[in-house]
């Protein structure tokens, strides 16, 4: 589709924090406020977003809606002008396919023709939550399959729209016929080669609410008669290349789905009747949970470029379109993100990424957040990106096992783990007892392994690969079968962020030494689509504001709402988040203390008064703020603190943040020094101001960096660990060991982030004399703790550079 010239210019102002006035809709960061979708549910999820009929066409979806919501089917203009269909029905939708016969976009429980005009399936005809279409297996002209998210399978007529019911959708059936597969919350359908292939992510009963390491999820073919289930984990897309059309070349064509498990990222591939499996790292766990419910609907699509691009697990990735079994090089890591993303598109000149922002069930989720008051109104909203810059986002990492403390048998090597992509590799080995590991690679993706080393490993031992070899897959075997192995990989860029970056539109957020007017705020409810703020500063209380569609920050109607926010909005710290000499520590539910890095220049508390520690920004995960860094946050049943990594280190005094109409909000700006930035919106009264932007601007404050450890002239018991302390994510790594005594500190490291201690190294102190370690550039691994073999007065500090 052409832009017209305008429009292009609207685009290029909006990519780079530029709000447009007047007449054409502003914008910040590439997200259009009026473009917000909102609902009346727990969840505002962006279900599908697919251009078709000169239009871009988008579903929202609730949870647990098989019925029907208040959830719209939207139209949106070249001119970007929002339409509201009223043939909207709501639901859970996510499904989206073009059938190429009949010139039809089904999206949701539409159908859209080429003119654009929409006609519905019920639900009365086709109840549940439809997660996937696919093209028939023996009559593709005339019908499509419809899948639900609890195993309701439907075969439409794409003329009619007449729905005849395969499987009863269990999820609101109590008998009848089912497909009776394990698994729940349904994603993926695609057919080819003769089947119709089907996935789920998730588990039913309680175990799938508190533990993400248990068995979840299937991959599973029907052939017209019979279910079979091809693998038992969670898995979301399927598809191949013919995309959101379907195979060219339904017999021939391979299919993919990808997945996880507690190990790593799965990468399924269907080729010429054959599945064959690959691993991939991950980059975030807030994805992960045996329920199913942290992950929305990470993709495979076309975005008019060579390779296709995939979501999946907070990375995108360069997936190539030719990608097969025989055929394998070529995927590799594109940069990080932090949004949930639920589809996207190529749209004219960029690409539109459907999110999930701002869920008002957020108090159910947020870690130690008791008192908070949660956002009042669900709201999700359109991120519209240039193409380049899904390689400039966060930077890549990523990690996972190919074993993860399982059996494994002699002379059979694991399934191919991606190194493609990360300069910094290095591998994590475990064994139950002695074994020679082999260590092989495929140069080239064409499934030809070369022997690269031999290690005798006995316990714990981990091993570096040159940066400069030339490698796509690696594999791992044992000489002998082994009762408990490990193989985790930790992958890493080259993270050339400037440590305290002070990029233009981050200019006039408080520093150190500003003044800041800060204040709380939060989304408001009963569909006022505005958002509250009681503004103040070091001298008290500024006043009570709005923030409207039009991003006017005016005076608002107080009513007592001021005191309201300031008392209750921001949960307390006492006995959660806490600050001695060696480091910042927090203090779980369970009473377990993990240790964090802390920048000695922050002030913890700005002239304005403690500021949120804890918020969840985009569904189901927490955006983390402690001394001058920014975290990300899994819920607890995705492991939870144990998987926190940085994001960036901002050391400036934010004191609140939320998500609004699809933008990250933040309180505490230095009225002084935000005179030109378009991002900083100041009220009328010209008292109080907010920052607006995308939630992954954030990586462009800077680096990761800080200092701190467990102990720092601490009185240490004999072989007593310390608590853990971060290493994840951080860059140069720089240790500094001392005791008032001679010792022994042995350095322990958890590989996992879940309790996966093992044994890095000892150092032997003598008298008061201070000992410097550099970690390799290679070695990675979430957290560090120390023991010493005397009792002592000890100090053992990391500095992350």
């Amino acid at each position: 589709m052409k832009r017209e010239p305008f429009l292009l210019l609207l685009g290029c102002l909006a990519l780079h924090g530029m709000p447009v006035q007047g007449s054409e809709p502003i914008a910040y960061s590439g997200i259009y406020p009026h473009l917000t979708f909102f609902n009346e549910e727990g969840e505002c999820g962006t279900g599908a977003v697919v251009p078709w009929a000169d239009r871009l066409w988008a579903v929202t979806y609730a949870p647990h809606r098989p019925r029907g919501s208040t959830d719209k089917l939207y139209e949106i203009t070249p001119e970007l002008e929002r339409i509201v269909r009223p043939e909207s029905i709501g639901g859970t939708p996510a499904n989206r396919m073009i059938h190429r016969e009949s010139q039809q976009l089904f999206i949701g429980p539409y159908a859209i023709d080429a003119k654009g005009g929409v006609r519905v399936l019920p639900y009365e005809q086709m109840v549940g939550r439809p997660t996937g279409n696919a093209r028939h297996l023996t009559d593709p002209a005339n019908f499509l399959y419809y899948a639900t998210m609890e195993e309701g399978f439907y075969e439409v007529n794409v003329h009619s729209l007449e729905v005849t019911e395969l499987y009863e959708d269990r999820h609101v059936s109590a008998g009848g016929r089912r497909a009776a597969l394990p698994g729940v919350h349904g994603k993926g359908l695609y057919s080819g080669q003769g089947r119709l292939v089907y996935s789920n992510n998730g588990e039913p009963g309680k175990e799938a609410e508190t533990n993400p390491f248990m068995t979840a999820g299937v991959l599973a073919e029907w052939d017209g008669t019979d279910w079979t289930v091809v693998r038992r984990a969670q898995f979301t897309e399927v598809t191949g290349p013919g995309g959101i059309y379907g195979n060219n070349s339904p017999e021939k064509d391979v299919l993919w789905s990808i997945g996880w498990d507690a190990r790593s990222l799965l990468l399924m591939v269907l080729e010429e009747g054959e599945w064959h499996s690959f691993r991939l790292p991950k980059a975030s766990h807030t994805y992960d949970g045996a329920h199913g419910w942290n992950t929305e609907w990470p993709r495979i699509r076309e975005i008019g470029e060579k390779d296709l691009l995939m979501t999946m697990h907070g990375m995108f990735w360069r997936f190539p379109e030719t990608f097969s079994a025989s055929r394998s090089g070529g995927l590799a890591p594109r940069s990080t993100y932090l949004k949930i993303i639920g589809d996207f598109c190529r749209w004219g000149d960029r690409i539109v990424l459907g999110c999930d922002d701002t869920a008002n069930r957020e108090f159910l989720n947020t870690r130690r957040a008791k008192g908070a008051i949660a956002p009042a109104q669900s709201q999700s909203n359109l991120w519209f990106v240039e193409p380049g810059q899904l390689d400039t986002l966060g930077p890549v990492l990523g990690q996972g096992a190919v074993w993860l403390n399982d059996a494994v048998k002699g002379g059979v090597p694991s399934e191919p783990f991606l190194l493609n992509g990360f300069p910094k590799r290095a591998v994590h080995l475990v064994t139950d007892q002695p074994a020679r590991l082999t260590l092989e690679i495929d140069p080239d993706g064409k499934g030809l392994w070369e022997e690269l080393a031999t290690l005798e490993v006995e316990g714990y031992q981990w091993y570096a690969f040159d940066s400069s070899l030339r490698a796509v897959w690696v594999r791992v075997t044992a000489d002998r079968p082994l009762e408990a192995a490990t193989a985790w990989f930790h992958l890493a860029g080259e993270d050339r962020r400037e440590s305290e970056a002070t990029p233009d539109k981050f200019k006039g957020l408080a520093g150190l030494a500003g003044s800041p007017a800060g204040g709380i705020i939060r989304a408001q409810g009963d569909n006022l689509r505005t958002l509250e703020f009681a503004a103040l500063d070091a001298t008290g209380r500024i006043g009570y504001y709005i923030l409207d569609g039009e991003m006017n920050l005016v005076p608002g109607e107080e009513k007592g709402a001021w005191n309201l926010l300031q008392r209750a909005a921001v949960p307390s710290r006492e006995g959660i988040l806490d600050v001695d000499t060696a480091s910042v520590i927090y203090t779980a539910d369970d009473g377990q203390r993990f240790r964090l890095p802390k920048n000695d220049a922050y002030l913890e508390f700005g002239p304005a008064g403690p500021g949120r520690f804890c918020r969840e920004v985009v569904t189901e995960r927490d955006l983390f703020n402690s001394h001058g860094t920014f975290y990300e946050l899994p819920a607890k049943n995705a492991g939870g603190f144990g998987r926190i990594r940085p994001v960036s280190t901002h050391n400036r005094m934010i004191q609140d943040y939320a998500s609004y109409r699809g933008l990250l909000v933040l309180s505490g700006i230095d009225l002084a020094e935000a005179a030109d930035n378009p991002q900083i919106i100041r009220s009328s009264d010209d008292k109080a101001a907010l920052w607006v932007g995308a939630l992954d601007d954030l990586w462009e404050l800077g680096k990761p960096v800080g200092q701190g450890g467990p102990w720092k002239d601490t009185a240490v018991r004999a072989g007593v660990p310390s608590d853990p302390y971060l290493m994840t994510g951080f860059d140069e790594k720089m240790l500094t060991l001392a005791s008032e005594g001679d010792t022994i500190v042995a350095v322990e490291v958890d590989l996992t982030g879940a309790g996966d201690w093992q044994p890095y190294k000892s150092f032997e102190l003598k008298g008061k004399g201070l000992l410097e370690y550099r970690f390799p550039d290679a070695f990675q691994a979430y957290w560090v703790r120390c023991r010493s073999s005397r009792d002592t007065v000890a100090t053992a500090q990391l500095q992350y550079r």
